[in-house]
């Protein structure tokens, strides 16, 4: 993960190249791991790995947008006659899958539906690498650090998953580096990102706190814009039937007993609680609290006169994301990868196995939670925090961002 560092800072040192590099790989050989295994077929023809279809998740987005171009868009807002489809258009032994989307995501699903999902699968997920590599580019890591991020553990998990972990990090990521100078393109990509509506959590915060008047507005039309292209499409009553059926569907999810196979993978407080043994009430304010200190946070990184430079915010904010959302899993953490590779090439001080404890747990993350362990929210808690303290100290110092005298980049 060698990257070009600003002038004020002391570059990765060859023990850190090494050290990185060996981390690169220990993550690339456990994703492969995984992949073959997840290709690997039974005698029903599912996966070794996920007992599915190799596409898991994206079988939803895949056949959503085959029933919407089909007419069956009421499909998704009935359990049995969703799953009934599902069987037919895959495989009478296929496990019980539910629609979880907002309708909107279809914009995404209808063009893929186009193509068979083998290779909509590998044009869904190489897109939204390339689509991650674009939102990441400005943040001028270096192009090694680029590729690290494009081959981390998260990205493996989210492509094992067929999710859409890259294209909403791409999202945000795009959309928080844009803000100060493209506000308009900011607001367009927060739209967008309202497909997954609970990992735009912190941005109002971030947007209100900066006086980003413009970014506000965009997001808010183009959030409207797709509301209504949605509803002009597939009819307004989807907006109802999402949140009459699909909502509460969703949250019944959310509440089940721990441990539950798909928990495997979750990183969040809530999540955490319940691993605790702890009821629905309790994980609810023990999430709560995440959630409100999470805000906090974000609103003081994005105060205009704090000495933090942008790309420190981008990627804080990124991590405080995951934190602040109670419904989280490790293909939902990528942007910790961004914050590592951001942290490894600017700051020369932080412990390296830290990060690499960091870089890896996405790939790890089910081992540790289904040993009882459902510790994967204090990951991203642990790099906040240690962030926040050190801009609080670089401050208290009268340091600018890069640890100099000087100024706010």
């Amino acid at each position: 993960m060698i990257a070009m560092a600003p002038a004020n800072e002391t570059a990765p040192s060859r023990s850190d190249v090494r050290f990185a590099a060996l981390v690169l790989c220990t993550g690339i050989l456990i994703g492969l791991r995984y992949h073959l295994a997840l290709w690997t077929f039974d005698a029903h023809g599912f996966s070794e790995l996920s007992d599915r279809l190799p596409y898991w998740d994206f079988t939803n987005l895949w056949a959503g947008g085959r029933m919407a171009l089909d007419g069956h868009v009421a499909f998704l807002f009935d359990v049995d006659s969703y799953r009934a489809a599902l069987r037919r258009m895959f495989s009478p032994d296929l496990p019980n899958q539910e629609w979880s989307y907002p309708p909107s995501i279809l914009v995404f699903g209808a063009p893929l539906a186009l193509l068979p999902i083998f290779p909509a699968y590998f044009v869904w997920t190489l897109g939204t690498i390339v689509c991650l590599w674009l939102a990441v580019r400005p943040l001028k890591l270096g192009a090694a650090a680029e590729l690290a991020i494009l081959v981390c553990p998260a990205v493996f998990i989210n492509a094992i998953f067929g999710q859409n972990g890259a294209l909403t990090t791409a999202l945000l990521i795009g959309g928080l580096v844009a803000a100060p100078k493209r506000p308009i393109l900011a607001g367009f990509l927060f739209g967008l990102l309202t497909v997954k509506p609970h990992l735009g959590i912190l941005l109002p915060f971030c947007l209100l706190a900066s006086g980003n008047w413009r970014a506000i507005a965009a997001a808010a039309l183009s959030s409207v814009a797709l509301f209504v292209v949605t509803g002009a499409w597939l009819g307004f009553d989807v907006w109802r039937l999402f949140w009459t059926e699909t909502r509460p569907l969703m949250t019944a999810i959310l509440e089940a007993p721990y441990p539950q196979p798909y928990q495997s993978n979750a990183a969040t407080m809530f999540f955490l609680a319940r691993a605790c043994g702890s009821g629905l009430t309790v994980a609810y304010a023990a999430q709560a609290v995440a959630t409100i200190a999470a805000i906090a946070a974000a609103i003081w990184i994005w105060l205009p006169w704090r000495r933090i430079e942008h790309r420190e915010r981008v990627v804080l904010t990124t991590v405080l994301t995951t934190v602040a959302t109670p419904y989280g899993y490790s293909y939902d953490t990528i942007g910790l990868a961004v914050a590592v590779a951001y942290l490894f090439s600017t700051r020369s001080t932080i412990p390296r196995l830290f990060l690499a404890l960091i870089w890896l747990y996405p790939g790890i993350a089910h081992l540790v939670n289904n040993a009882g362990l459902g510790i994967g929210v204090l990951v991203p808690l642990c790099l906040s925090s240690w962030m926040l303290v050190d801009i609080g100290r670089r401050e208290r110092e009268g340091l600018g961002p890069g640890g100099s005298g000087q100024g706010t980049a």
